[in-house]
């Protein structure tokens, strides 16, 4: 496995905290509850897209690009991490956002403004032919981009988890802990297909569930292909002998609630318990909803009372401030 040879550029702190959730544990009666912090990687408010940024970007400097081109929704925590690695490592950035544009810049979108992204409103339904055209666009102007795409998920991009969970499997061999779930939010997918081929390459032996954000049961089949298929480019990239199908995903569809977006019950709950008790922040869209599955999950008395369960935080909390309206 080539791990050290492949092209990167730093930009998390690593490794990110592993803490006990002590009074939350209590509080539910259930299993052990731990956290993993990667809203703490420190790249811009950090969030997990700093792992896969740090080898997105080091082959887009190893390629001669002079600018990142992505695309994500107004609030994207991807867009805001890309925007900070492009300053980071001098280079330009080019932001498709959906929606159009606020009268206010809150949250995530002011964030890109201050960190120097170039920013292009968008409709959704136009976001996959612009990522493929306005590279040429911008080739014409005699630039050199290098397109991410949405959510550095893909199979350079994956690599960051799988690093990611070599660093928890020896966090925990160094405090002689293990863990049997691991609970985490699942969108774009190069998260959990980097987690599962390094559980893999780890012989992780825990149980990982990836809770669906914005896809519900009917679109079940065609993304757990989508993580196959992230996850193979990512064995191949690293030239790790593992091949992956569909069975290797374990993915909760079930807490979509109203959609991509929409804040219920359920993500106040998560947002309001974890910082009351824990004094942790969570963000409305993506961690807010996997903390409510968890939740769910534990009071249905899913997880063994002697087993222990880790919630993977991957970051977002500048979002909050955007949906202050809908947390009250």
């Amino acid at each position: 496995m080539r791990i050290e040879s492949l092209a990167r550029f730093p930009l998390a702190q690593l490794p990110t905290p592993l803490e006990e959730l002590k009074a939350l544990s209590r509080e539910l009666g259930g299993p052990e509850l731990l956290i993993k912090r990667d809203d703490q990687t420190g790249l811009a408010l950090g969030g997990n897209k700093t792992r896969k940024l740090e080898f997105l970007v080091g082959q887009a400097l190893e390629q001669g690009a002079d600018t990142l081109v992505t695309a994500g929704a107004a609030q994207s925590n991807h867009c805001r991490q890309t925007a900070a690695a492009a300053a980071k490592a001098g280079l330009h950035c080019e932001l498709l956002l959906n929606g159009p544009k606020p009268e206010l810049p809150n949250g995530n979108v002011l964030l890109d403004e201050l960190l120097g992204a170039r920013i292009h409103w968008i409709q959704p339904s136009e976001r996959a032919a612009k990522l493929r055209e306005f590279p040429d666009q911008l080739r014409q102007e005699g630039r050199k981009p290098y397109v991410i795409p949405v959510g550095g998920s893909n199979g350079v991009g994956a690599v960051g988890y799988v690093l990611a969970m070599i660093e928890l499997v020896e966090q925990l061999d160094r405090i002689h802990r293990r863990v049997d779930h691991i609970v985490f939010a699942s969108s774009s997918g190069g998260t959990q297909a980097g987690m599962v081929l390094g559980a893999k390459v780890t012989a992780f032996t825990g149980n990982l569930h990836g809770v669906s954000i914005d896809k519900g049961d009917r679109d079940g089949a065609t993304y757990e292909r989508e993580l196959t298929d992230i996850a193979n480019e990512a064995a191949q990239y690293l030239g790790f002998d593992a091949q992956f199908t569909a069975r290797d995903f374990n993915v909760a569809y079930s807490y979509l609630g109203g959609g991509y977006g929409m804040v219920s019950d359920l993500e106040r709950e998560a947002i309001r318990l974890l910082g009351s008790r824990e004094g942790i922040v969570l963000d409305p869209v993506y961690t807010g909803r996997a903390m409510g599955a968890l939740l769910d999950l534990v009071r249905r008395k899913t997880f063994r009372t002697d087993e222990t369960v880790l919630f993977w935080h991957t970051g977002g909390a500048p979002a909050l401030f955007a949906y202050a309206k809908d947390l009250i």
